[in-house]
């Protein structure tokens, strides 16, 4: 283990300038550039606000605050999918450095997980915002509470999971490319298990099984969290802390277990 964190040091300047080179490029030719970060979940919010606002968005005490509860869903989610679509194409994207100098082939999918959450952090400026604004111009129940400094916890959580996600990924695109095109349809079933932009005691599911399916979904777990440190103010279940965070480790363990063993077949099949 010592090996490969000398390894990671070694490498430390390419794998920053991978960042900087994703950041750079995601808003490339774009008019607004970076603005995007802000306006992008601004507008989803407002959207989905405009066409659920009136079905999940009634009973406040569930809920709260649903703009600002559609936010926190909405932020981690597409740091999630964005995060892990970027991960699982970088192997292949980088075929024709790979193919002429040696890089530790981890460094890659490790960077764009990493330009998505300084991506995904910056963005966390507009739940600052909106929240400021509800909680001035409005007479939300919604608090500050000393709760919101553990906040860290869920997108650490969320972080590590996205890691473990992109490189398996990564490695099962360099030799079936088919999983690009299912992963899509994937990612689009879990926007809608993930409760985003609803509650899932307002949907008053009354099959068990349905209910465990819907609660095996760590993204319910570290959304659930990151909610109730920033939205309600109140501390963290236990049950989702360790149940997301035993999972996105174990994750994690796989994909550098499968990286590890196929990565020197990547130059074969790339």
């Amino acid at each position: 283990m010592k090996k490969y964190f000398k390894n990671f040091y070694k490498y430390r300047f390419l794998f920053t300038e991978i960042v900087r080179k994703n950041i750079k490029l995601q808003y490339r030719n774009s008019v607004l550039g970076m603005f995007w970060t802000f306006l992008q979940p601004l507008l989803t919010m407002i959207v989905l606000a405009f066409i659920f606002g009136n079905i999940f968005g009634r009973d406040e005490s569930k809920v709260l605050n649903y703009p600002v509860y559609l936010l926190c869903g909405r932020l981690l989610y597409e740091f999630y999918s964005q995060a892990t679509k970027r991960a699982m194409r970088s192997i292949r994207n980088s075929a024709s450095v790979i193919k002429k100098v040696y890089v530790p082939k981890y460094i890659y999918p490790m960077a764009n997980v990493a330009s998505n959450f300084i991506t995904f952090l910056i963005s966390l400026l507009v739940l600052a915002v909106v929240m400021a604004y509800y909680m001035i111009f409005t007479d939300t129940a919604m608090r500050l509470t000393p709760y919101i400094l553990l906040s860290f916890v869920p997108i650490l959580i969320l972080f590590v999971l996205c890691v473990g996600v992109g490189m398996i990924l990564c490695t099962m695109e360099v030799f079936f490319k088919d999983v690009e095109y299912m992963y899509e349809v994937f990612c689009m079933l879990l926007f809608y298990a993930t409760p985003i932009f609803y509650n899932v005691e307002t949907l008053h599911i009354t099959n068990r099984y349905a209910q465990y399916a819907l609660m095996a979904n760590p993204l319910y777990s570290i959304v659930s969290m990151f909610r109730d440190c920033v939205l309600f103010g109140r501390a963290m279940n236990p049950n989702h802390i360790i149940y997301s965070a035993v999972f996105s480790v174990a994750m994690l363990l796989i994909g550098v277990l499968v990286f590890y063993k196929k990565q020197d077949d990547f130059i074969l099949h790339i």
